[in-house]
């Protein structure tokens, strides 16, 4: 998988996802894009955008735990960085993407890779 955050900008089309007022700090918000089941997060007035697919099972992962930076996948277990997406405790061994997350007058935005 990859972290998209260290794309270069050129390749990423930013969507708009909701204005700011809609993501209190704490809070997460599901979204599609595309094909693509992303969550977003506000911790301590910082957004990070990860896949909502857990990599180890493909079931949901944005109803987990956080802890810190790490958010915890509610079925087994598994551990991922929220701002890279990166594995960080198995049954997970593969890491899941993680999205450029952007403020744009007021408007929560997400890059996605160019197709």
């Amino acid at each position: 998988m990859f972290n998209y955050t260290t794309y270069p900008a050129d390749q990423l089309d930013y969507v708009d996802i909701a204005p700011v007022l809609e993501l209190p700090n704490g809070e997460r918000l599901f979204v599609n894009v595309g094909d693509r089941s992303i969550v977003v997060f506000n911790i301590a007035g910082q957004y990070f955008a990860i896949s909502d697919i857990c990599t180890h099972d493909d079931g949901p992962l944005g109803d987990g735990d956080i802890e810190g930076y790490h958010i915890i996948c509610p079925r087994h277990g598994a551990e991922f960085d929220i701002r890279t997406g990166r594995v960080m405790q198995m049954p997970a061994v593969v890491d899941i993407p993680a999205y450029p997350v952007r403020v744009v007058d007021g408007m929560i935005q997400i890059g996605i890779p160019k197709e």
